[in-house]
């Protein structure tokens, strides 16, 4: 059976900035890639209404996501729409069910906005309730049993909301891989004026490589990284799974 990493983010956009390098050297291990956003970016936009913003932001993630190889799954509301309820839940344990992954990589659990909490609760509780065969599914699948581990992306801008920085515990060497990372985010051409307009990323690539080479320098060894902190393994693995060290990672704990 193939090993496979399923990311689970707020956005479009949101796995291109802190988790597709990981993802990029996982590929080259043979791993099946999953791309999964919970909202479909339909209030990205200061000139398009929010039908036309969400289908043009779903083309985008779908050109990224085959430009990543990985399978795609189609988001499940507007953005500011992510909120923990019994639905949605529902909807993100059919997605785990179906991708099956040794690894899920989701936000961090404290973040600059409540879109990124709640897809990281979401995404916990759904890899949790992946082989309970009475936990709704919307649509239905087979309960997955397999060991899942959790791994939890940098917060936006490498700090909690309150401007204390995060240290990650797992780092990855993405150096070789900014200029496909980069590529990748340019898939959602539509944001570079949004985020120049609503957070002042005069360029969102640029903010992107600025963030990998903070995290490079916090790890002392790479010149850009992603960074990584490793969930309680309580009701998902092994105590001491850790999948992502043995495959790719400099762990500084």
């Amino acid at each position: 059976m193939r090993k496979s990493v399923l990311a689970i983010a707020a956005h479009p956009d949101d796995i291109e900035f802190v988790m597709a390098g990981t993802m990029l050297r996982l590929a080259e291990k043979g791993w099946d890639l999953h791309y999964f956003n919970i909202a479909n970016g339909a209030y990205g936009s200061m000139t398009q209404g929010p039908v036309e913003c969400a289908a043009t932001r779903l083309a985008e993630a779908q050109n990224s996501a085959a430009m990543m190889g990985a399978t795609f799954y189609a988001p499940l509301c507007d953005d500011m729409n992510i909120f923990y309820t019994p639905d949605l839940l529902a909807k993100v344990v059919s997605v785990v069910r179906q991708a099956a992954p040794t690894i899920v990589l989701t936000h961090a659990p404290v973040d600059y906005m409540e879109d990124h909490q709640n897809a990281c609760r979401l995404a916990v509780s759904a890899a949790f309730v992946r082989g309970m065969p009475n936990m709704p599914c919307n649509p239905p699948h087979s309960p997955y049993p397999g060991s899942v581990t959790i791994y939890h992306a940098q917060p936006h801008g490498n700090r909690t909301p309150l401007g204390e920085l995060v240290t990650p515990t797992h780092v990855v060497d993405i150096s070789k891989y900014m200029d496909k990372k980069s590529a990748l985010l340019r898939c959602h051409v539509s944001q570079e004026s949004w985020l120049d307009s609503t957070q002042k990323m005069s360029s969102y690539v640029q903010t992107m490589w600025d963030l990998g080479r903070e995290v490079g320098k916090i790890s002392g060894q790479y010149e850009f990284a992603e960074g990584w902190r490793r969930h309680i393994h309580l009701g998902f693995c092994e105590e001491n799974a850790d999948p992502l060290a043995a495959e790719l990672l400099h762990a500084s704990n």
